[in-house]
């Protein structure tokens, strides 16, 4: 059978890179960051999945910020012959273009086996390689005891709100269930990741007193107190954060100074408001409090310079782990190791994907996919070939003997 589900996804690789393409162009960002959400290409989804003659159905979150009102999530069911599933999560949306693009991110473009734009890895593929694994088993009538379930959800790059938390929140999952959610991974897909390391975002606001550049003894600048700042806070979580633990990849806590905002629009005055964000990926071992409270006696040092500075919790998850030897573990490294004769093994990553929530709801679920690790790059790509292999390997998992 195996054979059998592998030479039907080869057969409809052609479909998949077409609905890759008539995908990316629909955009995807969240009102967080601009955009107008997910609900065009929840459109687009449903009638995909609708056309492959799938179940479908809607789970949307009111969100009165975007125009549609809503922020669709979207199921497809294929069952079993048990009432037991393997669900895999994927998401609709995507984080903005950014700067350094060689083409439009929203005009897709494939080169040398490669479908580039924004969205096409995180998590186009997903999407594409999970519907067509639920196609290819419908197709050849396969009907194995776990059934094949898929959540096609939004608001994953900003908070999860209004997408897997949402489901988590409706009762969408069973507690027997096994959960798969393709958003990271590695080239060869050979990680299986069974743990999350804590995320802790903070703002850090300093504000002086805006004046003529002219005349800088008149004002207090926040720019340069808030650059010093920012790297004596930098400094000092790295310093005292540093253990190193192998199961992850990289293997230790990271701290990254990202996006800034304040100051002034022209060149000739000095900023009243300086405002830069870190984003912290914290090994399990650590308290996130002490990271928040680390950053924040180092903003009161920085008083003394005679400005309001003041540090803030933006977005905050705990760590999460997955029992190595689980069953869902056991079903990816078999599906691997038959197509494709390489050894999974568990490991541990930065954090930032549905899975979290999920382990937190008491539910088994691990994060593989093969990838590029393009994600929130210019120039983001899909690899076709890993499109396609993914979908063997997932409609693999339900199969109760390879």
């Amino acid at each position: 059978m195996i054979d059998e589900i592998s030479r039907r996804i080869d057969e409809l690789r052609e479909d998949m890179v077409s609905s890759m393409i008539e995908m990316i162009p629909l955009g995807g960002i969240g009102p967080e960051n601009g955009g107008d959400g997910e609900i065009r290409k929840a459109e687009f989804i449903e009638r995909l999945a609708r056309g492959m003659g799938l179940h479908v159905e809607r789970v949307d979150a009111e969100d009165s910020r975007v125009p549609s009102g809503i922020r669709p999530n979207i199921i497809v069911r294929y069952e079993g012959r048990s009432g037991r599933n393997i669900w895999i999560v994927s998401h609709m949306d995507v984080v903005p273009p950014g700067e350094g693009w060689s083409s439009d991110p929203f005009k897709p473009i494939i080169k040398e086996g490669k479908i580039y734009g924004r969205g096409t890895e995180d998590d186009g593929q997903a999407i594409i390689s999970s519907l067509y694994a639920v196609k290819a088993l419908a197709d050849l009538k396969v009907r194995a005891d776990y059934g094949l379930n898929l959540a096609i959800v939004s608001d994953e790059e900003t908070g999860s709100r209004y997408g897997i938390l949402h489901l988590i929140s409706e009762g969408i999952f069973s507690k027997e269930d096994l959960i798969l959610v393709p958003d990271a991974g590695n080239k060869d897909g050979t990680m299986i990741e069974v743990a999350e390391k804590g995320i802790l975002w903070i703002r850090v606001t300093v504000r002086g007193k805006q004046a003529h550049a002219s005349t800088p003894e008149k004002g207090l600048n926040a720019h340069r107190i808030g650059m010093r700042l920012a790297i004596a806070i930098d400094d000092a979580l790295h310093s005292k954060f540093n253990e190193v633990d192998e199961l992850f990849d990289p293997p230790v806590s990271t701290f990254e100074p990202t996006k800034r905002e304040g100051g002034v629009e022209n060149v000739n005055t000095v900023p009243g408001t300086d405002i830069v964000y870190f984003d912290c990926r914290i090994l399990p071992r650590y308290d996130i409090n002490e990271v928040l409270e680390t950053a924040k006696k180092i903003a009161k040092a920085f008083e003394v310079y005679g400005a309001d500075i003041t540090v803030e919790e933006v977005e905050r998850s705990e760590p999460s782990f997955t029992d190595p030897e689980s069953e869902i573990v056991r079903r990816i490294k078999r599906a691997v190791k038959l197509l494709r004769g390489k050894e999974a093994k568990p490991m541990g990553i930065g954090g930032g994907t549905c899975a979290a929530y999920l382990r937190r709801a008491g539910l088994q679920a691990v994060v593989w996919m093969t990838t590029e690790e393009t994600a929130h790059q210019p120039d983001e790509y899909c690899v076709i070939d890993n499109m396609v292999e993914d979908a063997k390997v997932m409609a693999s998992l339900v199969l109760d003997e390879l």
